[in-house]
């Protein structure tokens, strides 16, 4: 029970450095990495408590890979977003894009 600490820990950890670098970031692409380390602190408590917790270990195994599969998702719309919100404003700054109806 001891290592469980442990991995929360770092979980809660990875989540509280991502929560503050969505917030003190000023660039769409430090946001989109600071989203990432939430779900990877989330992830790695599924495993931690799949691994420790757990009877079946494909439970936390299961929402892990849902957990991946929606980071990449994520991912390929948000740097489409971003790549579009470049073209249209030439910047990446989200204080300076006001609008995004064409």
């Amino acid at each position: 029970m001891e290592h469980l600490i442990t991995y929360l820990i770092l979980g809660a950890l990875l989540f509280c450095i991502g929560i503050f670098g969505l917030l003190q970031h000023s660039s769409l692409i430090g946001m989109l990495v600071a989203t990432e380390l939430i779900l990877n602190g989330a992830a790695l408590n599924f495993m931690a408590f799949n691994m420790f917790l757990s009877k079946d270990a494909v439970i936390g195994q299961v929402f892990t890979l849902f957990i991946m599969g929606l980071a990449a998702a994520e991912t390929a719309i948000a740097l489409s977003i971003i790549i579009t919100v470049y073209r249209r404003f030439r910047t990446i700054k989200p204080d300076t894009v006001s609008e995004l109806k064409g």
